[in-house]
């Protein structure tokens, strides 16, 4: 299966609205109540995908220091379970819970979020500024279906460092790359 790269930022861009049910909590997320007073990073992940694999620690630990910076993340799951069961919500819970993920993963069982925000592959990650405009369609760094070795540039947390601090992103931005999103057929 081939890799696919995200499109370039389209700066400026609402966050697409959604309510996705959080199993942990058992509320409905909508972006503005998972944003923080600074931005909102919005990841689309996976299970199954040596490219998320390959990340999921460094994911993690952003996560957690964009959160200091008062940055809310949310991880969304829109793969076809049918066809991928290993990405179900029971099998997302528990990788939540044994990774301890500093931010909800939900399950976009429509499809309609991913198509919303024009998602592609997993990772496929949008960053916003305090106002929901997206500033960041970027990579996390160098990493591929390998992680990239320590002290690889955390290209992603400098982005949402810089959107935290004054509201906008990077101009140059390099595509994250990984697995399609994998689409119910019709």
């Amino acid at each position: 299966m081939p890799a696919l790269e995200t499109p370039l930022c389209d700066f400026g861009r609402p966050a697409p609205d959604f309510s996705l049910h959080d199993p942990a909590s058992g509320k409905l997320l909508t972006p503005d109540s998972v944003r923080g007073p600074n931005g909102l990073l919005v990841m689309f992940i996976c299970n199954h995908c040596p490219f998320v694999k390959a990340v999921i620690h460094r994911i993690v630990r952003d996560c957690r220091e964009l959160a200091t910076l008062g940055v809310g993340s949310i991880a969304i799951m829109s793969n076809d379970v049918e066809a991928y069961p290993e990405d179900g919500p029971e099998h997302m819970q528990r990788w939540a819970r044994e990774l301890e993920f500093p931010f909800p993963y939900v399950f976009d069982e429509s499809q309609e979020v991913a198509a919303a925000y024009g998602a592609v592959c997993t990772p496929d990650f949008f960053g916003f500024n305090a106002g929901l405009q997206l500033q960041y369609r970027g990579r996390l760094d160098a990493s591929r279906r390998e992680t990239a070795p320590e002290g690889a540039r955390r290209e992603l947390f400098e982005a949402m460092q810089r959107v935290a601090a004054t509201g906008a992103g990077p101009q140059e931005q390099i595509a994250s790359i990984g697995c399609s999103i994998k689409w119910r057929e019709s």
